[in-house]
């Protein structure tokens, strides 16, 4: 997964990007702002069992929520890279 800040129409959006291991696009998501909000409704949207983020607070909040009261074996587990 990577995000960034791209210009759209004329605005500026937040773009979420799930990428395959050979880096092609798996699915992506533009929002209005970065947040956890937004991370977790793209986790929810893309994601099925391993992720690899940043250090991003907004990232690892959407993770532990959509984590919270699962077991173990239905957790969404994260490779976190550095930037």
């Amino acid at each position: 997964m990577d995000e960034t800040y791209i210009k759209v129409k004329g605005q500026w959006k937040y773009l979420y990007r799930a990428v395959d291991t050979c880096g092609q696009t798996v699915d992506f998501l533009l929002t209005a702002k970065r947040d956890a909000a937004a991370a977790l409704r793209f986790f929810h949207k893309a994601i099925r069992e391993v992720v690899s983020i940043d250090k991003s607070g907004s990232n690892t909040a959407a993770l532990d929520a959509l984590n919270a009261g699962k077991p173990d074996e239905e957790t969404i587990m994260s490779g976190r890279v550095s930037t």
